[in-house]
């Protein structure tokens, strides 16, 4: 009697409890509006809740998918340095969290870059995973966003990059900080080929990714209601000792205020980008044309 109380009973008990919350937690997900929400109407919206209209948190797997043409991309090897190069511990030792990180996303780093194509025309793409480490942006992004940039940059084609992070990673100290000067000055090395470079801030967009490259692009995008800010609300407010508008560091507050082009939902972001890409190419053709007649002038003019 003893072992079958003892035994038994819990073990049977507990097979039905994960079916249970396995089933439920297939089922069934939740949001700010405190609506519990079909996870199958959750995901034929792109993520979005059919209800408050919130846009959730996509992986970069998931990103790629609403993003390029029938979902068709192809992912492209970037480089990866030395882990954990100051054996950083706290509560846990970096390259701990690096393994859960990997295990939990499947991927080497926050950021992932993709090849395809956005209403027939070909671009990079580059994401963050906000699950892996908080999207922080340390080395191995750093080396990841500038690959990406090289590819554009090889193939003459535009960059496209989708922000979601808390910023620099502090597990990597000054390494990551150092990540915001190279990241600019590869976002420069854009401008000089006249390529294409659009950011897309998604929630949250802070911290040393703000400071860097996700405010740089030739046209600043972001989906509603995202955090997008330097310094965190609590932070602004005890400096400047007056209360801040609730609706401060969202994406409409900035917008309205001139930091960023527009604010768009997240379902008209393939035609909208699509759109602007026309425009950015028909211009850059057209300044490639000048410069080259100005080029034919100048020789003809010393042949004389």
């Amino acid at each position: 009697m003893n072992w079958i109380t003892k035994f038994i009973k819990p073990k049977i008990k507990s097979l039905f409890e994960k079916k249970s919350s396995q089933t439920e937690e297939n089922l069934w997900t939740t949001c700010g509006c405190k609506n519990l929400i079909y996870k199958e109407d959750m995901d034929s919206n792109q993520k979005c809740c059919p209800k408050c209209g919130a846009h959730h948190k996509l992986t970069c797997k998931e990103r790629f998918e609403t993003f390029f043409d029938n979902k068709e991309y192809e992912l492209i090897e970037t480089p990866s340095p030395k882990d954990d190069p100051l054996n950083f511990e706290d509560k846990k030792k970096y390259s701990d969290r690096l393994k859960s990180a990997r295990k939990l996303t499947n991927q080497d780093d926050a950021v992932a870059i993709a090849k395809g194509k956005v209403k027939n025309i070909e671009v990079i793409a580059g994401a963050q995973d906000f699950r892996f480490i908080g999207g922080s942006f340390g080395a191995a992004s750093g080396e990841a966003f500038i690959a990406g940039i090289q590819h554009s940059i090889d193939n003459k084609i535009p960059y496209i990059f989708f922000s979601c992070s808390g910023g620099q990673r502090m597990m990597e100290s000054s390494i990551a900080l150092m990540q915001m000067s190279r990241t600019a000055l590869a976002v420069n090395e854009l401008k000089k080929n006249n390529i294409p470079y659009i950011v897309i801030l998604t929630d949250p967009t802070t911290g040393g990714v703000t400071a860097s490259w996700a405010m740089l692009g030739d046209i600043l995008i972001a989906e509603p209601k995202a955090t997008i800010g330097f310094a965190g609300r609590r932070v602004i407010q005890d400096t400047v000792r007056e209360t801040l508008p609730d609706e401060f560091q969202t994406a409409e507050y900035v917008k309205d205020h001139g930091g960023i082009d527009l604010v768009i939902e997240r379902k008209y972001l393939n035609s909208t980008v699509g759109t602007l890409l026309n425009v950015l190419l028909k211009k850059a053709e057209a300044q490639a044309k000048q410069e080259s007649n100005v080029t034919i002038d100048k020789t003809l003019q010393s042949a004389s």
